[in-house]
């Protein structure tokens, strides 16, 4: 006599939790594609002011007809990078929501803290996203201006990345805010 499941049993639950977790993944992997899209990302009101700055960027519309989208700068290629953003963003969502930027005066008077936050998280992982397009070993400097020739020649050796001199460069750079020691408020977007 045998106690327990039968082997039979056991290799049928086997299988139907194998492709439950494929499918789990499947849907999994499907909702993060979504919410890639500059569809989702713009679909709220409040992405509407970023989004039309970055319609008149070069990072938008440019001679070679390249464009980058909001997950192109904004979400890291890694899984659990990305998986962390995606989490992060929900604030957005949180904020839309409750009213915290959902006019344009509300948007800018936090303008500041937000790109602030988002220069810090650039910062900090030496501007990640921009790499996926830009990189210093494959820049071609002769074919740069000179002021940009000499600054991206020195950069690396400095150990600056990109967002240490190309703040504004897709978005309207925020004014500093004029009393000293504001920093990013932990419950703004």
């Amino acid at each position: 006599m045998s106690k327990g499941p039968s082997r039979k049993r056991t290799f049928l639950i086997a299988i139907i939790l194998f492709l439950a977790g494929i499918a789990f993944a499947g849907l999994f992997n499907s909702g993060l594609t979504l919410t890639n899209q500059q569809e989702f990302c713009t679909d709220c009101h409040t992405m509407q002011i970023p989004f039309g700055e970055l319609q008149e960027s070069a990072h938008y519309k440019n001679a070679s007809g390249v464009g980058a989208t909001c997950a192109n700068c904004h979400v890291p290629e890694p899984f659990f990078p990305k998986l962390l953003a995606k989490l992060i963003a929900a604030k957005d969502v949180y904020h839309e929501l409750m009213g915290t930027i959902d006019t344009p005066e509300k948007y800018e008077a936090r303008r500041w803290a937000m790109a602030s936050r988002v220069w810090a998280k650039m910062k900090a992982t030496d501007s990640r996203e921009c790499r996926s397009c830009h990189d210093f070993r494959s820049m071609d400097l002769t074919e740069q201006d000179r002021g940009a020739r000499s600054k991206h020649g020195n950069a690396e050796d400095k150990g600056q990345t990109c967002i240490d001199c190309h703040k504004g460069v897709a978005h309207e750079e925020p004014d500093a805010p004029e009393t000293t020691g504001d920093t990013p408020d932990s419950d703004a977007t």
